[in-house]
């Protein structure tokens, strides 16, 4: 999932970050089961997504009790260690060697009264945790949510495609995946979204949700928290404290971390100097913008840009 600068939606938080940030499908596996079996995996800088698609399991993970899974139900996982069981009581093996060579992505334990499905997103370097901050560690999407329909749609067509493939299969599927987690996010927003701190849940919010949307459409203008209040009609001194109670970080704080982050992104990848990356971020002063960059980054942008 790189998606060009074109193909984003002017001041859609989500697909900005995920298209910025470099997010991309990484792996999509399969695991089919039956008996008893119980594999671990260890917590990765990434999102992972695990969907039921037959049968049933558990997941566990540390300081929550086991979760019982059927056929429908989809996870998603941040950077989290979790094992994925018949039972909890079975004793979990190292799932990473099973699906350690390239091109094994599906693995077969006895039979397949259990199917799930698997993907991972992964971000450039140093980029994860902006997503990853900002989503719980663990996220159940259970088959009876109002909202999960989106996802079980994208399920059905991953499964279809997966039994029949064909041209091109494999870039549909990693789109799929794409798709399925988006969809999930969707779905874990609608369900529980109030509930949500950091950036992604103050989407749900009408008032920082908009807020959100006016930065990211336009990440250059000189907003000041008055200006931004007065858009979403609050008065700056509430608007400023929901903002900072939602997001966890006071808006013009929120606006340079995102510029910084923006900025560190298109200084590795080339192609524009200090400067004009400086002016691409709402800086007239480039040193303004080093001094800016510097402090949060804590190195200079030219080395950024090497």
């Amino acid at each position: 999932m790189v998606l060009s600068s074109s193909s984003r939606s002017a001041g859609d938080p989500l697909s900005d970050v995920l298209a910025v940030l470099g997010a991309r499908s990484v792996r999509r596996t399969r695991l089919e089961a039956a008996g008893e079996w119980a594999l671990r995996f260890p917590a990765r800088p990434r999102l992972k997504f695990v969907a039921v698609q037959r049968g049933a399991c558990w997941i566990l993970v540390a300081g929550r009790p086991p979760l019982a899974l059927g056929a429908g139900d989809t996870l998603l996982l941040g950077d989290t260690a979790y094992t994925i069981a018949s039972h909890p009581a079975v004793v979990a093996v190292d799932g990473l060697p099973l699906f350690g060579t390239t091109g094994q992505d599906i693995v077969r334990l006895g039979g397949d009264e259990t199917v799930t499905v698997g993907g991972g997103i992964a971000f450039a370097d140093q980029e994860a945790a902006f997503v990853l901050d900002a989503l719980p560690r663990f996220m159940h999407i259970p088959r009876q949510a109002p909202a999960a329909a989106a996802v079980l749609r994208t399920l059905s067509l991953l499964e279809a495609e997966a039994e029949q493939p064909g041209p091109g299969g494999a870039l549909i599927m990693a789109r799929l995946a794409e798709i399925l987690l988006v969809e999930a996010i969707r779905a874990y927003l609608a369900e529980h979204g109030e509930e949500s701190r950091g950036w992604i849940g103050a989407l749900t919010d009408r008032r920082t949700g908009e807020a959100l949307r006016l930065m990211h459409g336009d990440i250059a203008h000189a907003w000041t928290v008055g200006a931004l209040a007065a858009r979403v009609g609050m008065s700056r001194s509430a608007f400023a404290s929901l903002f900072t109670g939602r997001v966890g970080r006071p808006p013009l704080d929120y606006l340079t971390y995102w510029r910084m982050t923006l900025a560190r992104r298109l200084l590795e990848q080339g192609g524009m100097d200090v400067g004009t990356v400086a002016t691409r971020v709402g800086y007239a002063s480039q040193s303004a913008f080093g001094h800016a960059y510097k402090r949060m980054m804590g190195h200079s942008p030219r080395r950024g840009a090497q």
